[in-house]
């Protein structure tokens, strides 16, 4: 245990102050939750102990504190830090507290699970090509054409599947996503995988198309036949690689 009798002893001047402001959390129209909203003001302290010259947190104060919290051994995290070497499916990573990570998986079969109300049988089949973006708390999935790692020009399609809103963000219904401070890069995107390809798809959502054809009956035929998926299908969405990474 370290002795801090020291510091007790020692003169501590405040210098500055932070308040924190918080939007309420509102509903979007497919009943999912918004982000949180958060303002921060900072305050100087003068040489009398009171707070003034109130204004934005600025970049330059957003860096020093970064800093400052980062220097200390417990708080620091391992999240979205690389444990190994780079994932070959990884696009694009950031890795502040609230950051985010990109990759894409090739065209592959895995097992679908589907709720008794679409009438579609759930077991092994064939998907495309996906582009995943994940924070800790939210996900969106694309679907890309071919089997090549995506470039920044890469168009991406819908993701032809159920429980996606028209941006590609997923409902997670009552899957307990539970991704903290320490969960690294190679956890995050396993992570995030399991919970997309372990849960229901129970339906859709928005009014954007998610396929060319009927989605249900697409998966309907696709589901235990062994052959790969039809490109054919994939709807463009109007945006590319370089949209989901600024």
């Amino acid at each position: 245990m370290n002795n801090v009798s020291q510091q007790f002893n020692e003169e501590y001047t405040p210098v500055k102050a932070l308040l924190i402001y918080q939007s309420a959390e509102q509903e979007s129209d497919n009943y999912e939750r918004k982000p949180t909203e958060i303002y921060v003001e900072s305050y100087d302290i003068s040489k009398q102990g009171n707070p003034i010259n109130a204004h934005p947190l600025s970049l330059n104060e957003m860096y020093a504190l970064s800093e400052l919290l980062q220097s200390s051994q417990e708080i620091q995290n391992n999240y979205l830090q690389c444990k190994g070497m780079i994932p070959p499916t990884l696009i694009h990573v950031r890795s502040q507290n609230n950051g985010y990570a990109v990759w894409h998986t090739p065209p592959q079969e895995t097992d679908l699970f589907f709720s008794d109300s679409l009438g579609i049988a759930s077991g092994k089949t064939k998907i495309p090509a996906i582009l995943w973006k994940a924070t800790k708390e939210r996900l969106q999935v694309f679907a890309l054409k071919g089997k090549a790692k995506p470039s920044a020009d890469t168009p991406l399609y819908y993701a032809p599947l159920f429980n996606l809103s028209q941006d590609g963000s997923v409902c997670m219904g009552t899957v307990n996503v539970n991704i903290d401070r320490q969960t690294c890069l190679e956890q995050f995107m396993a992570q995030w995988q399991n919970y997309f390809f372990n849960s229901y798809f129970t339906h859709t959502l928005g009014n954007h198309r998610h396929c060319k054809g009927n989605l249900i009956q697409l998966w309907q035929e696709q589901v235990g036949a062994g052959r790969d998926f039809p490109q054919a299908e994939l709807i463009k969405n109007g945006k590319t690689l370089k949209d989901i990474i600024r």
